[in-house]
């Protein structure tokens, strides 16, 4: 019996480190506006988060590039558009 009283305070102690520990990630932020991301939950959302942002990136490059190639075709500007029309196939997804 006077052993299991040396146990209970460690038991409360390793418990009361779990209820301190920081969430893995900032949940109720945007992927941009994340900053914080702790243990493997944290690292495999990075990850994620990661992926997003150049996906994102790269779709704004892709809109970007679709309607500065409407402005080229526009004023009829064939280098414009050559390098547009390259920009596209770098750029987008299809």
């Amino acid at each position: 019996m006077r052993n299991t009283y040396k146990f209970i305070p460690l038991v409360c102690f390793l418990a009361a480190c779990n209820a301190t520990q920081p969430p893995s990630y900032q949940s109720d932020r945007d992927p941009e506006d994340r900053d914080t991301y702790v243990g493997a939950k944290g690292l495999a959302q990075y990850q994620k988060d990661q992926n997003y942002l150049v996906n994102k990136e790269l779709s704004d490059k892709c809109s970007a590039a679709k309607v500065d190639l409407a402005v080229a075709k526009a004023n009829e500007d064939k280098r414009e558009i050559k390098r547009q029309t390259n920009l596209i196939d770098d750029t987008c997804i299809n």
